[in-house]
């Protein structure tokens, strides 16, 4: 007779404290030098994998510069929206984006369906390995988001912001 039992079902631990309290200041930290690399009008070895984002805050119109990672997929970009930046994207208001030295403009798309949200991991994932230090998602055994842990995130504000790039901006 063999043991059929199903393994108990582990509860998604909550982020630590370094995720929580000290990675975003670090992280705010590093922004500083990192928009003046990214702002310059040639492209840098930072560009290949981070853009500058122009965003404009919803309600008091102040000029945000965000440092942000992204994956090309054909036609778009791709970005985890895991931070406080993606609040103030508006999918009818176009923004300047600043990648390799040169201006786009892109609307934002705010994907927020869990089985898109997993297709498109997948895609970022495979393009850019480190992106597993920034989306600190749990893996189920066949190295997938787990569903649960996913939801979870979706529910606490987590998207994929997808840009659809429009003609480059002008200068």
């Amino acid at each position: 007779m063999t043991n059929t039992q199903q393994p108990e079902e582990q509860p998604t631990p909550p982020p630590s404290r370094f995720r929580r309290s000290v990675q975003p200041k670090l992280m705010k930290l590093a922004n500083v030098p990192m928009r003046q690399v990214l702002a310059l009008p040639v492209p840098t070895p930072l560009g290949s994998r981070l853009m500058l984002a122009h965003i404009v805050g919803r309600r008091t119109g102040k000029h945000y510069r965000q440092p942000i990672s992204y994956v090309r997929d054909g036609d778009v970009l791709l970005t985890p929206g895991g931070g406080k930046w993606k609040l103030n994207l508006d999918p009818a208001t176009p923004v300047r984006l600043r990648i390799r030295g040169h201006d786009h403009t892109a609307s934002p798309e705010l994907v927020r369906d869990q089985a898109e949200v997993t297709r498109l991991l997948a895609v970022m994932s495979a393009a850019n390995p480190a992106l597993q230090r920034f989306v600190p998602l749990p893996k189920d055994p066949d190295g997938n988001p787990d569903q649960k842990a996913l939801a979870q995130a979706i529910r606490y504000g987590f998207c994929i912001v997808r840009w659809h790039l429009e003609e480059p901006a002008a200068a």
